[in-house]
């Protein structure tokens, strides 16, 4: 489990595809305190597992399913990644609880401007439509931000300083893809009701 309260970025520093399987090396210097093979890590908001850990270069395998639902896919050595640690018993939860299983990715179609941060207009997926809520939650690349303007065609999230500071947002731009993860407990809802009406 995570927060989507994203402690930074870290680099890509190796890809080699076996067997259908994508191995991914990122340079985690500064995030591998404590870190054990099989620990769960969220890069760009993706649930990965560790398979090997060589000083700060940590290995993470990719199947296709991650591949292809998310843009890990896309990554290229010298690509960042958003990086999160699990949720410990005992950690602040200053965010929203998010499982790192990304739903779909989405397309940036807008970005402006505003003051110190940034204002993101985002595709809105049919698939996720109905759980996408102004001022809900929802995990943009691991991020857990607050839903802004809704529309049927977008939707809009507003990114302040310090977020545009630790993470790679601030570098996407119009035509780029961001990992979605919707909010669990507004999916729940959401899917209750609907079941409920259709009997």
């Amino acid at each position: 489990m995570f927060t989507g309260i994203v402690t930074g970025t870290a680099p890509v520093i190796e890809i080699k595809d076996e067997n259908e399987i994508r191995n991914i090396t990122i340079d985690l210097d500064g995030y591998c305190e404590k870190l054990e093979i099989g620990a769960s890590v969220s890069l760009d908001g993706v649930c990965m597992t560790v398979v090997s850990i060589n000083g700060n270069k940590v290995c993470f395998d990719a199947i296709e399913e991650t591949l292809n639902r998310s843009t890990i896919g896309n990554l290229k050595v010298g690509s960042e990644v958003n990086v999160e640690r699990s949720l410990k018993m005992g950690d602040e939860l200053g965010g929203h609880i998010l499982s790192g299983h990304v739903m779909m990715t989405a397309k940036i179609i807008g970005k402006e401007k505003k003051g110190e941060g940034v204002n993101l207009s985002i595709e809105n997926p049919i698939e996720a439509r109905p759980y996408i809520l102004e001022k809900g939650y929802i995990a943009i690349d691991g991020m857990s931000l607050t839903i802004g303007k809704v529309s049927e065609e977008k939707f809009n999230i507003h990114i302040i300083p310090e977020t545009l500071r630790i993470t790679t947002i601030e570098q996407k731009e119009i035509g780029d893809y961001v990992n979605i993860e919707i909010d669990s407990r507004t999916q729940a809802v959401i899917d209750t009701i609907r079941r409920n009406m259709e009997s």
